[in-house]
């Protein structure tokens, strides 16, 4: 299939050309580059030995634009990760949230039905179900009150690519709920690569490693789990970035709609993680204990079985690969890539 991948220079989007290109498939990128650099894609087309990744820097808001890359090109699909993904800012910047996830998403679902591309793959997150009623989460726990304006966000734009294709059966959707990306590709050549403070666990923990900061804020130790910190259900980058070359699957067979819990199934608190580091890259990281944050809940990680029966996809790197790769590319690259 030949495939548009919208924020494809991120850190997901990054890892999953290259299995896009392994499985045999060829990918298009837009991506506006706010929380990128496009040398990710030429690392990416370094990995798979191409010349390059064919790559437009364009705004999916930008529906001229968008209608120029449609033009050229004919699309089967599209693996849709462009947005903005920061929790804490999203809930600083609700207003430029709500525009540029859900409006950039309407923009691009009008302009893929106009040219005859009704296939779609959605970032989605497990942030859609809030306060979880289950655990371990299937994809029938019900969704919850999203705590923050970024949750919200994917929460209805589900509804959103639902309603459509509702609407109109020529549509198939895939959501994939993503659970706690890390890690990075094992060259060390991609990787994730925040601007400013990162906002997730792992690339505080790798930043602290590698000298950049000072020490890993903990946030609350009273949780009731085993040691007292959040338990989360992380999942290398490479393993997720293969769930959506699955989906593909789902869409080749006209799976209409189609709900994935994307997760090992295994829950890890902050500490287990920052042992794990420790152990496995034999590198101190201190960390002190802060008080808990807002809207964050003790417990969340998922039962995958469903991606497994459906897809035939499930993780197969463990908290170790996990730990080992992600320090390797900070490693490699204590400042990220070159601007």
């Amino acid at each position: 299939m030949k495939i548009l991948v919208t924020g494809g220079a991120g850190f997901i989007g990054s890892h999953t050309l290259i299995e896009l290109y392994k499985a045999g498939h060829s990918a298009v990128v837009v991506d506006n580059l706010s929380n990128s650099k496009p040398e990710s894609l030429r690392r990416v087309a370094e990995i798979i030995g191409v010349p390059e990744i064919p790559f437009f820097k364009i705004d999916i808001r930008d529906r001229d634009d968008l209608e120029r890359v449609f033009a050229e090109h004919q699309f089967d699909a599209c693996i849709h990760f462009a947005g903005l993904k920061a929790v804490g800012e999203s809930v600083e910047k609700p207003w430029e949230y709500y525009e540029n996830n859900i409006g950039g998403t309407l923009v691009l679902v009008d302009v893929m039905r106009h040219h005859g591309c009704k296939n779609i793959i959605f970032s989605s997150s497990a942030t859609i179900y809030g306060d979880p009623a289950e655990i371990p989460i299937t994809e029938n726990c019900p969704k919850g009150q999203c705590t923050n304006p970024y949750g919200w966000t994917k929460s209805m734009l589900e509804q959103v690519l639902m309603d459509i294709q509702k609407a109109d059966p020529e549509w198939n959707v895939v959501l994939l709920r993503y659970f706690n990306p890390v890690g990075a590709h094992p060259s060390g050549r991609i990787g994730e690569n925040p601007n400013g403070i990162p906002n997730n666990l792992m690339p505080y923990i790798t930043q602290v490693a590698v000298g950049k900061r000072k020490e890993l804020g903990v946030f609350g130790n009273d949780y009731p789990t085993p040691d007292g910190t959040g338990v989360r259900d992380y999942i290398h980058v490479c393993d997720l970035a293969n769930a959506h070359v699955c989906a593909l699957q789902a869409i080749a067979r006209h799976c209409g709609i189609g709900i994935y819990n994307i997760g090992t199934g295994n829950g890890y608190s902050v500490l287990d993680m920052v042992n794990a580091f420790v152990k496995m890259n034999n590198v101190a990281v201190p960390y002190s204990i802060k008080p808990r944050r807002e809207g964050d809940i003790a417990t969340c990680y998922c039962n995958p079985a469903k991606a497994k029966a459906e897809l035939g996809w499930e993780a197969k790197f463990g908290i170790e690969e996990m730990v080992r790769d992600s320090w390797n590319w900070q490693r490699l690259n204590p400042d990220g890539y070159p601007d």
